[in-house]
């Protein structure tokens, strides 16, 4: 689910990266909210409240959401930038850096917390921010726009278009792909709503904690997709030996 892309990229690559990162969207969005009071998933709030603040020459606060703006631009440019050097270098699974940059972000945020270092709810804001900016560009990158994990006002358009359009099918192969992608839509709603219930109960027990969690979820993802990629492969080569 973290390596193909293009025409070898099936549904279920995409299902099973869907439902681990719109769970990890969901925590970080409700944990986000409850320790700071902002959204840390999507900017689209965040430039209204921009927009009020400079009408209303309240330059200062204005200045705090423009910086939200830039962090999840930053978090998305600096991901696809890793992205593209890693397809040069050809050195690694291009998707690796990202998702661990994704998780150093989130236990930083802890670390630092949990120090007394970081007490600025900005600071906190932009830093999830940017990491959601990462994970929605690599993601976005991965599986060709199909598959948008940090916000969904762009899934229910696109669910809403998909289930109207169930009632002037003619094909049944249409049929059979609108249907795929509107599964593949309920599955990251639903588990963005999920991430977020855990989210939120956890943030009672361990307040800010929980993103370590979030990491550990990423990571373990990670690690369990190359384990699975390394077995098929033994096994493919196995096969061809013993064919030939």
């Amino acid at each position: 689910m973290f390596r193909h892309q293009g025409k070898r990229r099936t549904f279920k690559n995409n299902l099973r990266i869907a439902i681990v990162l719109s769970f990890v969207a969901g925590i970080v969005n409700l944990a986000g909210f409850l320790a700071i009071h902002q959204l840390t998933t999507n900017v689209t709030g965040h430039f209204a409240l921009f927009i009020n603040d400079i009408l209303e020459f309240e330059f200062s606060n204005g200045l705090a959401y423009f910086l939200y703006i830039l962090s999840f631009l930053l978090g998305s440019f600096t991901s696809s930038l890793l992205i593209e050097w890693t397809m040069r270098t050809k050195k690694l699974n291009i998707f690796i850096l990202p998702t661990l940059l994704e998780s150093a972000i989130l236990l930083l945020v802890v670390i630092l917390t949990d120090l007394s270092t970081l007490q600025s709810p900005n600071t906190i804001a932009c830093l999830l921010l940017f990491a959601m900016g990462v994970q929605n560009s690599f993601v976005t990158k991965i599986s060709n726009a199909v598959v948008r994990t940090t916000h969904l006002t762009g899934l229910f358009t696109d669910l809403g278009i998909e289930l109207s359009q169930l009632f002037f099918l003619k094909k049944e192969t249409n049929s059979k792909s609108i249907i795929s992608t509107i599964k593949l839509r309920i599955y990251i709603i639903t588990f963005f709503f999920l991430g977020g219930i855990f989210g939120g109960f956890l943030y009672m027990k361990i307040q800010l904690n929980v993103l370590i969690i979030a990491a550990l979820i990423l990571l373990t993802g990670l690690i369990y997709d190359d384990m699975r990629h390394r077995f098929l492969l033994a096994k493919r080569k196995y096969r061809h030996k013993k064919m030939a």
